[in-house]
């Protein structure tokens, strides 16, 4: 038998989470049956979108939702030997039994010089959502302006860099000097560190006088409603996430966007990547390919120990990550 160590909701988060609301449990897992594999964690994501899916997706004492990278310690399946790894949304956890149901074998190839983590970022979901933000809503051309927010964290630095190699114009938000020195490293453009500066508004202008095309949005709130003053007529908005509301206990009210949008013949578009998951081992080898090319850079907030998942999951929300948040079982 092996026990596995499981982050569960001890109480639905009110406002920002806090160390209360997490309750670590051990728990018994039997033996695997035919066609069941026993997994143990070795990289486990730490994402945003767990902060405002809490409540529709879990209940108090459930675990936390989330994805990790898994090595396969036991098989009674031969599509998954023992040894070999995979992704998997099976939460919080240090080990878990599967049928192998929702497991997806990691990208074929992969290189023994890569991480496995880049699996939970760059040459994974965040960077599956950059590449289809771009390329799949807001059809980014050569010689267009892009802003992007949250320019720093595992979606937006991808963002920029993709931006960059098809020839474009890359402004990027984020929110400390350390992240901005990181972008200017990466080959954005413009950046600032909208928590410095004296005016949002025209930090906005003086990185691109002339407006912006393309704003791949990550952010919402204030933020949102100030640089849609900022697009070009006709621009695209790709909306990806709303990090600046998801804490709030009261939700956020206007101003609206709505006449800006009219005059300005604004389309703006929700997305989440798996709407595009027939394309996913394509898109995935194409980004791998840039990251050998070293068109595609990347940093990682690795925190090590299982036991720190809320410690790192609260440092994300806040923003101390630069690029992917994961933590090292």
């Amino acid at each position: 038998m092996v026990q596995a160590k499981v982050w569960t909701l001890a109480k639905h988060f009110d406002g920002f989470p806090k160390d209360s609301d997490f309750k670590l449990k051990v728990e018994e897992l039997p033996e695997p049956k035919d066609g069941e594999v026993l997994l143990e964690s070795v990289f486990l994501s730490v994402d945003p979108y767990v902060r405002p899916f809490s409540r529709a997706h879990m209940k108090e004492g459930d675990p936390i939702i989330g994805s990790q990278v898994a090595k396969v310690i036991q098989s009674k399946n031969p599509v998954f030997p023992v040894g070999s790894h995979v992704l998997g949304n099976f939460g919080w956890r240090t080990h878990a039994v599967s049928d192998g149901s929702g497991l997806t074998p990691i990208m074929p190839g992969w290189p023994q010089d890569v991480s496995l983590s880049l699996a939970l970022g760059s040459i994974g979901m965040p960077g599956l959502t950059a590449l289809y933000g771009i390329e799949e809503v807001l059809g980014l051309q050569k010689g267009e302006t892009l802003l992007v927010n949250a320019a720093a964290g595992a979606v937006g630095s991808v963002v920029g860099q993709i931006a960059k190699i098809k020839g474009c114009k890359v402004v990027g938000s984020v929110g400390s000097d350390a992240k901005v020195a990181y972008l200017k490293e990466l080959g954005f453009d413009e950046a600032f560190n909208y928590k410095t500066v004296s005016s949002l508004d025209e930090a906005l202008r003086k990185a691109s006088p002339e407006g912006y095309d393309c704003f791949f949005e990550n952010v919402g709130g204030h933020f949102s409603t100030v640089a849609l003053q900022h697009m070009k007529s006709f621009g695209r908005i790709a909306v990806c996430g709303s990090i600046s509301v998801y804490n709030d206990t009261t939700p956020q009210t206007g101003p609206y966007p709505h006449l800006t949008m009219i005059v300005k013949q604004l389309k703006m578009e929700g997305f989440v990547q798996s709407r595009w998951e027939h394309i996913h081992p394509e898109s995935l080898r194409r980004l791998m390919a840039w990251l050998k090319e070293g068109k595609l850079q990347y940093r990682e907030h690795i925190t090590k120990g299982f036991e720190n998942m809320p410690a790192a999951f609260m440092g994300m929300l806040q923003g101390e990550n630069l690029g992917k948040a994961i933590v090292a079982a």
